[in-house]
């Protein structure tokens, strides 16, 4: 036994927890301090400030792993054993006691300033024939530009692990000069097509562009496994537009999961200070930004004349003023926690809390905040897995971050 999992059981015994709600503001736990646009009112109820919604349920928190630098994304093999990638540009194979493979050769270099680095990362519906990983990050160029871009490449397991064959599948166009708004989460859709999400890159010059059709700042994303496009993407044989795109006017996607039931895609991207966004990522729509948006500038003041509704533009199914900062999410289906079954789950970086949502269909009918006393500090949450065990798995945001394990208490 790892001399990780030696403390992780000693810390066990202290880190037994009731799913408990946020230990400041008011209404019994939930963060109510006041909106930063008190002003704006939702598009209709139950858009933003679900009630509370506690179920009760007691679970432990365990360190599975510590000493990740920065890492961003998770993906469990066949076996049990994780893939993580860290920030600065390194993947590595987690195995079950918490020991870390030595760096995955083959990765490219990375732009690992600010947001930028190794990112997310998902298993080809096929892994267990064909053993192809895909990982998103932010690609290098002269003079400081960059530009998110997605990788494919055949895991060659072993004491000195490897990917093989790697090609880059997809470029964002056009490369800016930014450190900022990357998205990069990678979800795998039913029929085997894969949603890459993309951000605006922050700046004004990208954040302009995020209704632009012949760009791919501020979108969705639609390809197939070997970069091609789908024939039946939404604006494929048009000269005016990208056939990659999928859905237009995002921020900065760094949330993004399967709906169980339906099969479309969720996605939770960073808004606004007090704007950040639930959507139903929907073929061809336009999700608004930056023409309408609820929330203020980070530095202060209307964005766009304080605009919150367009015709044509879609409305978020819910949004959060204060923000949480979201990044990554799970839709819960395992058995080992019945009562959350059906639920949603996202990271909190800037809560440093794992949000719950109660779902009624596509209305959000209540919330709750996990791991408000979280030991020995209060971390940003940056990915959340569902693992094949049905506990929940989570990454710390941090220079020295952790892979920590929800399970029931025993």
């Amino acid at each position: 036994m790892s001399i990780v999992n030696l403390i992780n059981r000693a810390q066990a015994a202290v880190l037994v927890l009731a799913a408990s709600a946020c230990a400041f503001g008011q209404d019994a736990g939930l963060n109510r301090q006041p909106p930063n646009a008190p002003d704006q009112k939702p598009a209709f109820a139950g858009q933003t400030r679900a009630p509370e919604h506690k179920t009760n349920v007691a679970f432990e928190v365990t360190t599975v792993s510590a000493g990740l630098v920065s890492p961003w994304g998770l993906a469990f093999l066949p076996d049990g054993r994780m893939l993580v990638t860290e920030r600065p540009g390194r993947l590595r194979v987690v195995a079950k006691d918490g020991t870390l493979s030595p760096p995955v050769a083959g990765i490219p270099a990375v732009d690992q300033r600010r947001q930028g680095g190794l990112l997310g990362i998902a298993l080809d519906p096929n892994f267990a024939s064909n053993r192809l990983v895909y990982i998103g990050y932010s690609e290098p160029l002269e003079n400081g530009m960059n530009h998110t871009a997605v990788l494919r490449g055949k895991f060659v397991d072993g004491a000195a692990p490897k990917l093989d064959n790697v090609e880059v599948i997809f470029r964002q166009t056009p490369s800016l000069a930014s450190t900022l708004h990357f998205g990069c989460r990678l979800v795998f859709a039913r029929d085997g097509t894969l949603f890459i999400t993309l951000g605006d890159r922050s700046i004004t010059e990208g954040r302009m562009q995020a209704q632009r059709l012949d760009g791919l700042l501020g979108k969705v994303v639609r390809i197939n496994p070997d970069g091609s496009i789908p024939k039946d993407n939404p604006f494929v044989g048009r000269k005016d537009a990208r056939p990659e795109i999928w859905s237009i006017g995002h921020r900065n996607i760094q949330s993004a999961a399967l709906h169980p039931g339906t099969g479309e895609l969720w996605e939770v991207e960073h808004g606004t200070r007090g704007g950040d966004e639930l959507n139903i990522a929907r073929k061809g729509k336009d999700y608004g930004w930056p023409t309408i948006a609820y929330g203020i500038e980070y530095r202060g003041g209307q964005i766009t004349g304080g605009i919150t509704a367009k015709e044509g533009m879609e409305q978020p199914i819910y949004y959060w003023d204060p923000v949480i900062a979201p990044s990554g999410m799970a839709f819960y289906t395992g058995n080992l926690f019945p009562a959350w079954k059906g639920s949603l789950f996202i990271g909190g970086l800037g809560t440093t809390c794992l949000v719950r949502l109660t779902l009624d269909g596509e209305k959000i009918v209540g919330e709750e905040r996990l791991l408000t006393d979280l030991k020995p500090e209060r971390e940003r949450i940056r990915d959340v897995v569902q693992g094949p065990d049905g506990a929940l798995y989570l990454l710390t945001d941090k220079p020295e971050g952790r892979i920590l394990k929800i399970a029931p208490a025993k």
